[in-house]
């Protein structure tokens, strides 16, 4: 199974994420095989970090904890919260490494909506996908490239959307 897991930064996240980026990574190198897609959420002007997303491939929601929570940023207490989904890949078998149309001066995001009524079709996405809590639907998920944050909420349809700026995570 996929899961979703979004940690939202405390005020202090970013320092505290700075100090173990090292471990951080050396847990994350553990779960190489599976993860789909990482990266920090960021601040407009992409200075400082307010999150930290993966999209990763477990056996179980035990497991989806045990990645969550086992998590050096969490332990060290960086996060304000952080919400553990199943991901329903619309693009199945792909990575955020698949992603070959990068346009230059295009920004990435994380968009996060309760709307998931229409299939997205764009050479802009990364991937999307509906997130499910208790086999019930509560909301949807997209990387993607986009000039602004409305463009990139224009590109996935939504009336109401979170718009995160986003990047591509992982070893420097």
């Amino acid at each position: 199974m996929e899961y979703f897991v979004f940690g939202r930064d405390k005020p202090d996240g970013f320092e505290i994420k700075v100090a173990l980026n090292e471990e951080h990574w050396a847990f994350m190198d553990g779960y190489a095989d599976g993860l789909i897609a990482r990266g920090p959420t960021l601040t407009e002007d992409g200075e400082r970090t307010t999150g930290s997303l993966h999209i990763v491939v477990l056996p179980d929601d035990d497991a989806a904890s045990k990645f969550a929570y086992d998590e050096p940023y969490y332990r060290a207490g960086a996060f304000e919260t952080v919400e553990i989904q199943r991901f329903h890949n619309h693009n199945p078998g792909r990575t955020m490494w698949d992603f070959a149309a990068a346009v230059e001066g295009y920004n990435r995001y994380l968009v996060l909506t309760k709307d998931a009524a229409r299939p997205l079709t764009s050479d802009h996405l990364i991937m999307y996908g509906d997130l499910m809590t208790n086999n019930s639907h509560v909301g949807r998920a997209a990387l993607l490239e986009a000039p602004t944050p409305e463009a990139a909420t224009n590109l996935i349809q939504a009336d109401n959307a979170e718009v995160h700026p986003w990047e591509f995570g992982g070893r420097r």
